[in-house]
């Protein structure tokens, strides 16, 4: 099969992914594919294959020979197997009973109000220093993160080390080097949990800190919290920011009637691809799903930015409208058992943003050429280095 599409596919615009997966999509919502390290996968880009397999007890991210298993990338956090293959079920259900209640829908709705005064704050600091700004670095980074922190029990004084580690973590090219950046978030994030023991909170990384489960997955699970607790927001800011922009129309209906944002947010959840990575799952046996059998050990490569695309699911696929109505909601956060446990944390924060930024500043625009802006190719989570505005 050496004639197999070979990921990553290219793209010319940011703020839109490659075509392939739409070529592909149209006659094998499940297809064979190459990963860009040489093995082979299955790359699912159907919105209704994706939602099987993530509800199919039949996938998990595990695998029984991980040092052989097929990879997608050479990274560390997501390229690969991760956890132990004989127990990776009751651990996932395990920690999604205990933080469950932590990050309910309920409790980050409590969480609205400090989180809108949080983007006030920002939003001054930003106005009182002037344009042109960076918004990466005004808004987009600083707010996931103090978020996170209170959260999660993290000291907001560390932020500038773990973001460090969180950007060497991302690194797509030299796998012992995202190797040892999960490792340090790990061992950094446990150190603290350890210390809860001692000293509790009113956090989740008390909750962690009393879980009954082996100590390396305490350690991975506190890394994997801090990591996507904030970084992944961070991106999604930025890209909504840059789709709202990129359509002046939706930019001031938004700026005239901030309570659109909370529908903007899932327009923007279901366009947005800082990165065309995908998901990594196994087949734990012989799973036969969507017109193809994937043999037990295969790699499975959840396209989910694809799935968001999928015509059979939105009609027009690919034009962002904030006043979209449809009944099949993106799966941006996973679906049923995979669901993300951070997603409505997302939307708190998200939707602070939005229903805020534009009626503050309803001139803003970019201040370089959309071309110029520079996209972190090379790097898990995608997003850019920064993000210039003026207004």
């Amino acid at each position: 099969m050496s004639g197999l599409p070979r990921l990553p596919f290219p793209r010319n615009d940011v703020l839109e992914i490659s075509p392939e997966f739409g070529q592909l999509r149209a006659t094998e919502p499940i297809s064979r594919v190459r990963t860009e390290i040489g093995d082979e996968a299955w790359l699912v880009s159907g919105w209704e294959e994706i939602r099987r397999i993530f509800a199919d007890d039949r996938f998990g991210r595990s695998h029984p020979a991980p040092e052989s298993a097929p990879r997608l990338s050479h990274s560390a956090f997501a390229g690969g197997p991760t956890g132990d293959h004989a127990t990776e079920h009751e651990v996932h259900d395990s920690m999604r009973r205990l933080l469950a209640p932590a990050f309910s829908a309920r409790r980050m709705r409590r969480l609205s109000a400090h989180v809108e005064h949080l983007v006030d704050q920002l939003l001054d600091r930003m106005a009182g220093q002037g344009p042109p700004a960076d918004l990466h670095a005004c808004l987009s980074v600083p707010l996931p993160i103090q978020v996170i922190c209170e959260l999660l029990g993290v000291p907001y004084a560390d932020r500038e080390r773990f973001r460090a580690i969180a950007e060497e973590m991302t690194d797509l090219s030299d796998p012992k080097r995202s190797a040892a950046a999960q490792a340090e978030m790990n061992a950094y994030s446990y150190a603290i949990v350890r210390a809860k023991r001692e000293r509790p909170g009113e956090d989740v990384y008390t909750d962690l800190a009393t879980a009954e489960l082996p100590e390396q997955e305490i350690a991975r699970i506190a890394g994997g919290l801090l990591f996507a607790g904030h970084e992944t927001t961070v991106n999604q800011i930025d890209h909504g920011v840059l789709l709202l922009l990129r359509d002046p129309a939706q930019r001031d209906a938004l700026a005239r009637d901030p309570g659109r944002a909370g529908a903007a947010v899932e327009e923007i959840l279901r366009m947005a691809a800082p990165s065309q990575h995908g998901l990594v799952r196994y087949a734990h046996e012989d799973v036969e799903i969507g017109g193809v059998t994937i043999r037990a050990g295969e790699l499975v490569v959840l396209a989910t930015f694809a799935a968001n695309r999928d015509e059979r699911a939105y009609p027009d696929p690919d034009r962002f409208d904030i006043g979209r109505e449809s009944e099949n909601p993106h799966v941006g956060f996973g679906y049923a058992g995979r669901y993300c446990l951070g997603a409505s944390l997302a939307r708190v924060e998200l939707r602070a943003v939005f229903q805020a930024l534009f009626p503050r500043f309803p001139a803003l625009r970019l201040a370089v050429p959309r071309e110029r802006l520079e996209a972190r190719a090379h790097r898990l989570t995608g997003g850019f280095a920064a993000l210039p505005v003026t207004w």
